[in-house]
């Protein structure tokens, strides 16, 4: 059995292979909201915030006392004759729910697992841990918790992980720069750099990429774009490690040197230390994403006065 998160919650059985979707979005709301939340008891007021945020039903506690019950049923019991004792899944505690997962797994601590084994091996194994990595990242299915709406459990988990996703994403390219696995890391940077257009680490590592295949010309023209691009947005100049780069590669150093050091990010740390970098890294998606948003905002009124000052110009 496995819970799943990353892409459209389902759940897998690998005895009868048989994936177990929710099929409305209240259903997939509360299944994602208690994976995220996984052994711990979620207060019945915050998942029906989850599911119906500012309007909630008349009756709420027995809207989600259905909703719970409808996922009770859709959860697997044991095979018959397998001689398995029933689990029971989901549970009703004084002050809300709690889903047990005992010893089931979910993709998403299985990702962040291996991307946490991929960077402790980046420094002095980068090509077992770009294999390590690469595993890591197919687990993805799609966006993280997709379909789940927008409530603040799911929400704040989904940008969680896909910042682990992209960071991972970074790792992984930067090991397979080292270990000189260099077919097609070129390509695949090209394409997120255009995806995340204002993620500096990405431009840093096109650019490790192209000046080790000999194209030190289009290495610094990357720099170029990618200043452009955060002036044009943010108005701010890249910051000192893209500069460095940038920098090494002018001088013509040894394509090794312009690597930086291994894995840049500290792994993450146990306990109360990992719930505070999380909370930060929350922080870190948030404000990235809300300058993102004022970024297109922003171009979109250059637009709409290039637009009216051209109507007025034709107008005389």
């Amino acid at each position: 059995m496995e819970f799943r998160i990353l892409g459209s919650v389902q759940v897998y059985d690998e005895r009868a292979d048989l994936r177990i979707v929710p099929t409305g979005a209240k259903q997939r709301a509360l299944l994602g909201a208690l994976v995220v939340k996984a052994d711990q008891v979620v207060p019945a007021d915050r998942l029906v915030d989850e599911l119906w945020g500012e309007h909630p039903p008349a009756n709420a506690a027995n809207a989600l006392q259905a909703h719970v019950a409808r996922l009770r049923r859709l959860l697997p019991l044991p095979a018959p004759g397998s001689g398995e004792a029933h689990h029971e899944w989901l549970v009703t505690r004084p002050l809300g729910y709690v889903l047990r997962l005992d010893r089931t797994d979910t993709d998403a601590r299985r990702f962040l697992r291996l991307a946490a084994e991929g960077r402790t091996l980046a420094a002095a194994e980068p090509g077992r841990a770009s294999e390590v990595l690469r595993t890591a990242l197919a687990l993805w299915r799609g966006p993280a918790l997709e379909g789940c709406g927008r409530g603040t459990i799911c929400s704040a988990e989904a940008s969680l992980l896909e910042e682990s996703r992209l960071a991972a994403l970074e790792t992984l390219y930067d090991a397979c720069l080292r270990a000189g696995r260099t077919g097609g890391v070129a390509g695949e940077l090209e394409e997120l750099t255009t995806a995340h257009p204002l993620r500096e680490r990405f431009y840093e590592l096109l650019m490790a990429a192209m000046y080790q295949g000999g194209r030190q010309a289009e290495a610094l023209g990357v720099y170029d774009r990618a200043r452009r691009r955060l002036l044009h947005d943010l108005g701010v100049e890249p910051g000192p490690a893209l500069r460095g780069r940038m920098e090494a590669i002018l001088h013509q150093q040894d394509p090794g040197a312009v690597l930086a050091p291994a894995d840049r990010a500290a792994p993450a740390a146990p306990g109360r230390l990992e719930e505070e970098v999380g909370v930060l890294r929350a922080e870190v998606v948030r404000l990235r994403r809300q300058l993102e948003r004022l970024a297109l905002e922003h171009q979109d009124l250059l637009g709409r006065v290039e637009r009216l000052t051209a109507r007025e110009a034709a107008s005389g």
